[in-house]
């Protein structure tokens, strides 16, 4: 069994607490918020886990050996610092940090101590999201040219972050995972319509380049009439939609292009091709359940997680050049792969 703690019981919190507390090869033993009205509903309902408001106790415990963090995403460094400095292995909701400078430091420390530290990237967990990386890698969408997401709603508002780095972690993480490169460079626009004092966009356009002429599109925003989780891969053979708004066909392999032509012709003939659509069929299981099993065994058998620090560092990277874009009316910022 391995000893749990996990520090912030809020909307998010409560749901990384419910998976962790139902897991067979863990032990929930602490959960921590420094807010005791969110602590007090939880207690009946998990009477075998301490609340506590303590964050000492909490660090200084001997028989935990891991933390988990799902705190403000402000608080993701410092908490995972200390967890790390004392020796714990550390799970931290997205985004891994507010710069890549707190995100390196938090990478150096894991892999000073040899401890492992994984980002909450749910999207990577997520079996249709799984299943659309094994069709990528498998050849059938041809040569990935450019992918696009939408992320889109009517709220949750935030004062701390704006919607970029509140909803664009989870696009720009699949992006990376299904290309399997850096980023380059990005340019992004957004505004402030409801908070414009605070410069908290609530809507950003960003375009992320990579090597190769590859980019991703991203539209985030929680100020929009509409509900929308999407991703379009398009590729030189076949494209595909992951749709997560949708109900249990959540994956969609469209077999739609445009084809050269195989011989010598008059000009430059073209011709489009539409072909049937295919379903795959997805066994469903929670993402977070699966997000949480995985970090207990990589901490159980010593592994590297799936979504590492290294990987939550890369989508700090272009959070921050995307942020320092906005803050230049859209000029692109190269990303620093380094």
């Amino acid at each position: 069994m391995v000893n749990l703690a996990l520090i912030g019981t809020g909307n998010w919190g409560r749901n990384v607490v419910r998976n962790f507390a139902q897991l067979r090869t863990a032990r929930l033993k602490y959960c921590c918020d420094l807010e005791e009205s969110r602590l007090a509903p939880l207690r009946a309902q998990y009477p075998a886990t301490e609340f506590t408001t303590d964050l000492d106790k909490v660090f200084g415990d001997p028989e935990i050996q891991a933390i988990g963090v799902t705190a403000s995403a402000a608080a993701h460094h410092p908490l995972g610092m200390r967890a790390l400095r004392a020796g714990k292995h550390a799970y931290i909701e997205k985004p891994l940090a507010l710069s890549t400078a707190q995100a390196r430091e938090l990478v150096a420390e894991a892999e000073k101590r040899q401890l492992r530290l994984m980002v909450g990237h749910l999207l990577l967990y997520h079996p249709a999201v799984a299943m659309l990386k094994k069709v990528v890698d498998s050849g059938e969408l041809g040569e990935i040219y450019y992918i696009y997401a939408q992320r889109v709603n009517l709220g949750i508002i935030r004062r701390d972050e704006n919607a970029l780095w509140s909803l664009a972690p989870h696009d720009i993480s699949v992006a990376l995972h299904l290309f399997g490169d850096q980023a380059s460079s990005v340019s992004a626009r957004g505004s402030c319509y409801i908070q414009p004092g605070a410069k908290v966009e609530d809507v950003v356009f960003a375009n992320v380049e990579f090597p190769g002429g590859r980019m991703l599109n991203l539209h985030v925003s929680w100020l929009d009439p509409h509900k929308i989780r999407r991703i379009t891969v398009v590729g030189s053979k076949k494209m595909a939609v992951f749709d997560d708004a949708e109900g249990p066909e959540k994956l969609r392999v469209y077999d739609k292009g445009v084809q050269k032509p195989s011989y010598e012709s008059y000009g430059d003939l073209l011709t489009l091709r539409y072909g049937d659509i295919h379903i795959p069929h997805v066994p469903m299981t929670e993402p977070l359940k699966i997000e949480c099993e995985h970090f207990v065994e990589c901490v159980e058998k010593n592994k590297p997680p799936l979504t590492d620090g290294r990987s939550g560092l890369a989508v700090v990277q272009v959070l921050e050049a995307a942020d320092r874009s906005l803050k230049l009316d859209g000029a692109p910022v190269p990303i620093d792969a380094a």
